[in-house]
């Protein structure tokens, strides 16, 4: 059975009970606690807290995806037998609909339906806080599971803590099989029962409604039924390392040291390609920080096995074959994607050659034989040579060392420190008044400056909902006391009667001069009242609204004027691209 008659199986199991097939969310999040999309759950979280409603939406209280994964945390170890950055997580949900013993029992069937044996189940065996799931194991005595193979175990492997900070949560109960009868069965589905809500203070309180939320990596799932030894011997991997043997110049032995460079180069090449295609494009920070570094990590270790300049061309193409037919946006963006990849690819050859010269110098001196020079000058190849250390941390490992990654990032938070207040004097202190992330201003006259254009942000969002249509959703903003920057999802550059159609219907609102208005109520009534909110996860029980009537109508925590005439006049500068599918809008007031 391929990957793709698998993924297929498991989603049409679940139609077959009730469930909706829901499309895989993108690999950037709208929950703003997380960098990325982790976890099927993820997409759902509005409807496991009741912030949504899962019939109006789904038609009914259950569904099932395939969702699009990418784990940060994996990254340094990728190159070993099991651990990826990108994946894809098959999952069921139920938000109120079933609970336990249906999800044991769907979870039994398809396995079941495999051709697949249970070795063993995990079941939470309780703590202080929260008892001993005695009902998971009273059903998987029912549905045929001996009681010797039913095994209790604590918090730390049989609950399910939040996503973020805070969220539902619960025990779980873990699936076991063995790929073939002479090896040790492994983990393949993570049964999650959300009973729980766990605040900030990790303090638990029970769920008015119960939810399901499951996860079956696919990769591994693929390799227990293709009855291969690893994630990279199944047919997800096995052309692209295929591609990827092909290129190598010369005849490289067949050690760890190759296989790892070649897993290393599949994966984040991969990894780059999907993060790529939901629009994120390298950078020296959050997401952007991310897709830089694993394309710079597989330039790496692509020059060891001697791959050609233009080797990503091949392994995307391989990449867009394996999973082009699911994930439409793949084959659409592969230009792009192409295209980007080049751009990093330069850039990256560039700050390679001038790092690796200048490391073998401090090398040869002896400076990394001292955790501390180590560091320091670690920090010196990042920050003057554009040389990530984790590329320094390899360098040295090879030869035996050790970077102490503490102390560069005591380095990094020194020079930030003293990039900060270089920034205080040159500008006034910008950030010392206010700085939220999204607006900035360091004195009062900036505050109202900024409050000023704050609300011009909400002005424009729905005017450009008027000109554009109601799909327009904000994808982020950032404002100082000098102007706006207001990102929002559309695919093509604004003509200049749009532009002007939107600048004017934030002048008119100016012109009106009407009264803002605010209020405190609840989320579900904020939404139920048409007041616009794109980060739900972001988003407490009780909501502060501001509306102008007529005009806008906002979810909001931050400042605002107490009339629209305050806003003054309002006027565009500029409308670019900031990724795909992402235009970007900077504008002033007077």
């Amino acid at each position: 059975m391929t990957s793709n008659e698998i993924r297929e199986k498991f989603l049409k199991f679940f139609e077959a009970n009730e469930h909706t097939r829901v499309l895989s969310s993108s690999l950037l999040p709208d929950d703003p606690s997380v960098l990325l999309t982790t976890a099927g759950m993820q997409q759902f979280k509005p409807y496991f807290t009741g912030q949504a409603n899962p019939i109006k939406d789904f038609d009914q209280k259950s569904t099932t995806s395939s969702q699009k994964c990418f784990r940060t945390s994996d990254i340094d170890e990728v190159g070993d037998e099991r651990h990826l950055t990108f994946f894809e997580m098959l999952g069921n949900f139920s938000f109120g609909g079933y609970f336990k013993k249906e999800a044991i029992k769907y979870a039994h069937d398809f396995i079941k339906e495999l051709g697949l044996e249970i070795d063993y189940v995990t079941i939470f065996g309780g703590d202080s806080d929260v008892p001993q799931d005695l009902d998971s194991e009273k059903y998987w005595l029912e549905f045929g599971i001996p009681k010797e193979k039913i095994k209790k175990m604590g918090r730390e492997d049989n609950f399910w803590g939040p996503t973020g900070n805070e969220g539902p949560c619960g025990p779980t109960t873990e699936i076991y099989v063995k790929p073939s009868p002479d090896t040790e069965a492994i983990e393949i589905w993570n049964v999650v029962f959300n009973e729980f809500y766990c605040r900030p203070d990790k303090h638990l309180e029970k769920l008015s409604i119960p939810g399901i939320d499951t996860g079956m990596g696919l990769e591994r799932l693929a390799a227990v039924v293709q009855k291969v030894p690893t994630v990279f011997d199944t047919d997800l991997f096995e052309p692209i390392l295929e591609i990827i043997k092909s290129k190598e110049s010369g005849t490289p032995s067949r050690d760890t040291n190759t296989v790892k460079a070649e897993r290393i180069v599949a994966d984040h090449i991969k990894g780059a390609a999907f993060l790529l295609a939901d629009g994120i494009r390298p950078s020296n920070v959050t997401q952007g920080y991310i897709l830089r570094r694993i394309i710079r990590r597989s330039i790496r270790y692509a020059k060891t096995l001697g791959l050609p300049a233009d080797f990503y061309i091949d392994i995307i193409d391989g990449v867009v074959k394996i999973y082009g037919q699911f994930y439409i946006n793949l084959t659409q963006q592969k230009k792009e994607i192409l295209d980007e990849m080049q751009k990093e690819i330069d850039k990256f050859e560039k700050a390679v050659d001038r790092g690796i010269k200048k490391f073998e110098e401090f090398y040869s001196q002896k400076i990394f034989e001292d955790e501390a020079s180590g560091a320091k000058y670690a920090f010196e190849l990042y920050e003057t040579y554009g040389f990530p250390f984790e590329l320094t941390e390899e360098l040295v490992k090879e030869r035996g060392g050790k970077l102490n990654k503490n102390l560069f990032e005591d380095e990094l938070s020194l020079h930030q420190e003293i990039s900060r207040v270089g920034v205080e004097k040159k500008f006034g202190g910008h950030g010392l008044k206010l700085d939220t992330g999204e607006l900035k201003a360091a004195s009062e006259e900036e505050l109202q400056k900024v409050t000023r254009l704050h609300t011009a942000t909400h002005l424009l969002h729905a005017g450009l909902r008027k000109v554009l249509g109601d799909t327009i959703q904000q994808r982020g903003s950032d404002i100082t006391s000098e102007r706006l920057r207001f990102d929002f999802i559309f695919d093509r550059k604004l003509t200049d009667a749009e532009k002007m159609a939107a600048e004017k219907y934030v002048n008119d609102a100016v012109d009106a001069d009407v009264e803002m208005i605010h209020k405190e109520m609840p989320f579900d009534e904020a939404i139920a009242s048409e007041f616009l909110a794109f980060f739900r996860g972001k988003y407490p029980a009780i909501v502060s609204t501001y509306e102008l009537p007529g005009w806008s109508k906002e979810v909001c925590g931050g400042p605002h004027v107490s009339r629209s005439g305050e806003v003054g006049k309002f006027k565009i500068i500029k409308d670019e691209a900031s990724s795909a599918g992402v235009r970007r809008i900077r504008a002033t007031i007077e």
